[in-house]
This record gives C-alpha cells, sequence and structure tokens, in this order.
C-alpha cells in the first residue's frame, strides 16, 4: 500500500510540478526514448547476471507492492509455537514432534499457526533445525554456528534481487545521457530548420536525461530499498527462530527460552513480556 501511494506522490509531485510550470505534456511523451533506456537497462540485466539471478528479480519485483508480512501479530504466533514445541519436548520428549517437523503440513501443531505454515521459508527452517536437534547430540554453541551459517545463505539469497536492481538503477542515468546524446545526433542533422523545430527536437532529446534520472532516484533505486527492508526482516525473524532454540538446547526451560527469541524482536514489533504471557495463556487454556 505504501509502495502504492509513493508512485502515486512521485508521478503527482513531478507532473503537477512540471504543469504548474506550465509545462506541455505532449513533450514528455517519448516512446524511442522510453525503449533506448528501458530496453538496454533490461538488457544490461541479462548481460550482468545469470538465467537464475533474472528470474530472481521478476519474482522479488512483485513483492514491491505487497505489504510485509512480519509484524507484532507473526511474531507472536512464532514465540506461542516454540513455546507449544518446548513444551511437547519437555512433556514427551524429542521424539514426539518428528512426525509434526517430517510432515509439517499435516501436523495439527502446525495448521494452528497459518502465518508459519503459509511461510514455506520459516517453515522448512524450524523444521529442518528441530531435526537436527532430535537427531543428533549437538552442543548449544554447534548449534549456534550452524545456524548462524544458515541465516547468512537465507540473507545472501534474499539480497541478490535488491543487489541486482540497485545495479539496474545506477545505470539509469548514464543510459538517459545516451538517449539524450542520440537525440542530439538527430537534431544536428535538422540544423538547418527554423529555430522552433530546432527548440522542439532538443527538447525531446532531453527527456531522455530526465527520465533516466527520474527512474533511478524516484522508482527503481526506492525499489531495491524495499526489498532491502523486507530482507533484513526476513533474517531478524530467523534470528528469533535461533535464539529461542539455542537458549532451549542449552538447558533453558521453554520460558526462557522463548524470552530469548522476544528479546531478539527490534522496535514496535517486540511484544512486550506481559502481552507474549497473556498470548500463552490463551493458548494453555485452549490447549
Amino acid at each position: 500500500m505504501f509502495a502504492i501511494i509513493g508512485i502515486l506522490v512521485v508521478t503527482g509531485s513531478v507532473i503537477g510540478g512540471y504543469l504548474m510550470g506550465h509545462g506541455n505534456l505532449s513533450v514528455l511523451i517519448q516512446p524511442a526514448e522510453i525503449i533506448i533506456i528501458f530496453g538496454a537497462a533490461l538488457g544490461s540485466l541479462f548481460i550482468a547476471s545469470p538465467a537464475k539471478v533474472v528470474k530472481l528479480v521478476f519474482r522479488d519485483a512483485t513483492k514491491v507492492l505487497s505489504e510485509g508480512k512480519i509484524n507484532k501479530t507473526t511474531y507472536l504466533e512464532l514465540l506461542i509455537l516454540l513455546n507449544q514445541i518446548f513444551w511437547k519436548i519437555r512433556k514427551d520428549g524429542l521424539l514426539s514432534i518428528e512426525g509434526d517437523i517430517e510432515t509439517p503440513e499435516n501436523s495439527e501443531l502446525f495448521k494452528k499457526f497459518p502465518s508459519i505454515a503459509d511461510n514455506h521459508e520459516a517453515l522448512h527452517f524450524i523444521c529442518d533445525n528441530f531435526r537436527v536437534i532430535v537427531t543428533t547430540n549437538m552442543s548449544p554453541h554447534e548449534l549456534d554456528n550452524l545456524l548462524e551459517v544458515d541465516i547468512d545463505a537465507h540473507h545472501q539469497e534474499m539480497m541478490i534481487s535488491p543487489t541486482s536492481i540497485a545495479k539496474v538503477a545506477d545505470s539509469l542515468p548514464g543510459l538517459g545521457i545516451v538517449a539524450a546524446v542520440l537525440g542530439v545526433v538527430l537534431t544536428m542533422g535538422k540544423i538547418s530548420e527554423p529555430p522552433e523545430v530546432l527548440g522542439h527536437h532538443i527538447g525531446a532529446a532531453l527527456v531522455g536525461t530526465f527520465l533516466g534520472v527520474l527512474a533511478c532516484y524516484g522508482f527503481v533505486a526506492p525499489m531495491a530499498s524495499n526489498l532491502e527492508h523486507k530482507a533484513a526482516d526476513h533474517t531478524t525473524y530467523f534470528t528469533v527462530i535461533k535464539s529461542s532454540l539455542v537458549s532451549f538446547v542449552g538447558g533453558s526451560p521453554p520460558q526462557i527460552a522463548v524470552e530469548s527469541g522476544r528479546r531478539a524482536i527490534p522496535g514496535d514489533d517486540r511484544p512486550s513480556f506481559a502481552e507474549l504471557e497473556e498470548e500463552i495463556k490463551k493458548w494453555k487454556d485452549k490447549a
């Protein structure tokens, strides 16, 4: 929603200011300049990126228009799920969760938490690392290192798209100059025309520079920043899981393990201690 508002604000401000100066909108409509700039930008992306990177970029670009799914509510669901798993292990042993982590899509436990069941990356991360806990005798320190490597790998993958988009954004002002120079070249071929004709062609050529700079700083670079923020949110989400798991494997009771995860949540997304306790009590009453 905010991305759409931002697009409307940028577009409205630029066009509105231009019209306030009595500008002619038809001058800004230059299909040839658009083809040169954005076609070359797309081509440069293809040159710089393997096929899997291009697929990731087109897949993730649509995420810019969607709201981030990670907030206080999803963090509360995550902490309650971990608390439920920890208590189940405490009560019935590690093997009691084997069925849940092997087929989470059929697990009644995971079905109670739709924000996690629908988040395939988080679900895989939770189940995969509980499998490690169930099948090995890994120390908390070793588990901490293993989870850190896993989180870094997830973060690097999520940063592929914003990094690639940012590089495309950096190229747009230069490509705008290319379009402008080509426009000037065409104008020089009409040097014998009257001044009003030359002025029209020079103005059309300068639109290339305008479009390249606007696309870079008004749209494409902010898209990359948006995806960077989403990647950071996902990394924090996985860090919360890591903190809770390492604490539990280290011998902490479920309440302390979940509290370790809560402390890893930044800013306004962090539920208070009282809020978490209240939600856990509600889930206990349902059980």
